[in-house]
């Protein structure tokens, strides 16, 4: 396949992952005022993994169950299990939309993070952005002590820990084994809910058993066709077109849960999404310049 072609199909993939990813939170929210969120959890971890280990068990064999580096396979699970658990009781709480905008928070959190943990060293340039994305975060929150949604705060926690999931997981590329770390994004939490899950447990009906499927599904098949993508085009080049998943969880928080769009979170999610591009934009540079 033609390079042009290649990162054109990247692109297309890359937008479906959002989508899809934003329809599994619209089933998720809708679910959480259904079933106790341990178990809409559970029910989304435990599909992923069982699907993802049959898929991974036809193309590669059991290689996949091996890893050189559990102790980071599990600690990356249990921050991308935290992530989940703070979206989904914020859900419960607050628009889609706006918990949606705040998890996209964690580029910003990321460049944080790089700076304290793995030292690296920051430009002016990059320095603004983050600035300009904590000024989105505000707005998004709520401008104004007087109309600062707490719940929001929930969404804003799972950014910092999905950060540090997104911190591990480029820790671990060309490391570990490729197959290993996808099986492991959701094997650990699956084992701890299926425990966890037991005492809070409800038999759902029908309509709601099928809405638990789908979550399922989506899941898999969001984070599948998101690998796809980095398959046909690298990661560094497909990161900004995931916004895309802000834009469709907007949609189906107006149109599914009647949701209003506050000018101060299209505004706020609008500062998060360029200030993000931007930092992306920058590493990119610096990158190719390195290689000059």
């Amino acid at each position: 396949m033609r390079k042009d072609n290649s990162l054109l199909v990247g692109i297309l993939l890359t937008l479906l992952a959002g989508a899809l990813l934003a329809c599994m939170d619209g089933i998720g929210k809708r679910l959480t005022l259904l079933l106790p969120v341990i178990q809409v959890i559970w029910f989304r971890y435990f599909v992923q993994t069982i699907l993802v280990g049959a898929y991974l068990s036809w193309r590669t064999g059991t290689g996949f169950l091996r890893t050189r580096h559990p102790g980071l396979q599990i600690l990356r699970g249990l921050c991308l299990l935290a992530t989940t658990f703070l979206m989904y009781e914020a859900f419960k709480r607050v628009p889609l939309a706006d918990a949606t905008a705040m998890l996209f928070f964690s580029p910003i959190m990321v460049t944080l993070l790089s700076v304290l943990f793995l030292r690296e060293r920051i430009g002016p340039h990059r320095i603004l952005a983050v600035l300009v994305g904590f000024g989105g975060m505000l707005l998004i929150l709520g401008p104004g002590f007087g109309r600062f949604e707490p719940a929001l705060g929930l969404a804003l926690l799972a950014s910092v820990s999905n950060a540090l999931f997104l911190l591990l997981t480029r820790h671990l590329a060309g490391r570990e084994d490729a197959a290993a770390t996808q099986f492991n994004t959701t094997v650990s939490g699956a084992v701890i809910l299926s425990f966890a899950v037991v005492p809070s447990w409800q038999t759902p009906d029908a309509g709601t058993g099928l809405l638990l499927a789908a979550i399922g599904l989506f899941g898999t098949l969001g984070h599948f066709t998101l690998v796809r993508a980095f398959a046909h085009a690298p990661a560094s080049l497909l990161s900004p077109f995931l916004y895309s998943q802000v834009l469709i969880a907007g949609l189906l928080s107006v149109v599914l849960f009647g949701d209003p769009l506050r000018p101060s979170m299209v505004a706020g999610t609008a500062l998060l999404v360029a200030s993000g591009v931007y930092i992306w934009w920058r590493e990119n540079r610096r990158r190719l310049e390195a290689m000059v």
